[in-house]
């Protein structure tokens, strides 16, 4: 697996590779506008170009996380809206960026199957908008309240809703805590083997196109969305460990996404590959 963590962007999405590099990670992932606004400037065309010539120099692939406003599967039609238009400006820059994927949570919504279809119509929308191949991977959540994608049966879901076409631009990242808090055993051998025994029957490992690295700080089955540091909350080490060393996932993206301690929470893992 390669790893990787969230970066922050602050003077300029270029600025991301560099702190990259201090976190000694192989891989990274960024915010290309603002994480918790609607508000978003445009890129600048100077700052594309020092973003790809770091690509090129660093060799490091780039995800990118969607806002945390966007909520495609909303009932209330203004919200549905900002948030459709949202989804497809941020995939338009990471295609003017030459960012691989945009990773998003589904939304909430009180009827699993009706939300379902209303994140496929944004998906499908916002890739017809944006020709090129930039993909959009749906997050696995942890469920808490109405969320989608707690189930993996709901990413399936919304992938089966898009049409054949687009939905090659298509995949889903799995959230270590996220799947953990939503009741998936993965902190044992049998329970990682059964999990992704179903994740492969249900959604296809070949799907499965990037990893969040997360402890939790809450149990088994909690629904709730709290990250900790590797190997310091309820999961322990053992699931990182299986996961580091899966041969199915030797060329993944995997991304810690943490407040602090990247660098240390990269070299935990990195001590878990066996050589």
């Amino acid at each position: 697996m390669l790893l990787g963590a969230h970066e922050g962007i602050a003077g300029g999405v270029s600025k991301a590779f560099g702190r990259a590099e201090a976190d000694g990670a192989d891989c990274l992932q960024i915010f290309t506008r603002n994480a918790r606004g609607w508000a978003a400037k445009p890129l600048d065309d100077g700052e594309v170009e020092r973003f790809r010539g770091e690509a090129r120099r660093t060799g490091k692939p780039v995800a990118a996380h969607s806002a945390y406003l966007i909520n495609c599967a909303t009932a209330d039609r203004e919200l549905r809206k900002k948030s459709w238009d949202a989804l497809a400006d941020e995939l338009e820059r990471c295609e003017r960026l030459g960012v691989r994927a945009l990773i998003f949570h589904p939304g909430s919504h009180e009827d699993v199957a009706e939300g379902a279809k209303q994140v496929a119509e944004a998906m499908e929308r916002a890739l017809d908008r944006v020709p090129g191949k930039a993909r959009l991977l749906v997050e696995a959540t942890a469920g808490q309240g109405t969320t989608l994608g707690w189930r993996f049966e709901h990413l399936a879901a919304i992938r089966d809703a898009i049409p054949r076409g687009p939905r090659r631009r298509t995949g889903v990242c799995i959230d270590t805590c996220h799947v953990f808090a939503a009741g998936y055993e993965i902190s044992t051998r049998d329970g990682y083997e059964r999990t992704f025994d179903e994740l492969d029957r249900v959604i296809g490992l070949a799907n499965v196109q990037a990893f969040h690295l997360n402890d939790s700080k809450n149990p088994l089955g909690c629904r709730v969305d709290r990250h900790e540091h590797i190997g310091e909350g309820a999961m322990g080490l053992d699931p990182f460990r299986l996961l580091v060393n899966d041969p199915r996932f030797a060329e993944t993206p995997g991304f810690v996404e943490l407040d602090s301690r990247l660098k240390e929470n990269i070299e935990v893992l990195r001590g878990l590959v066996r050589r």
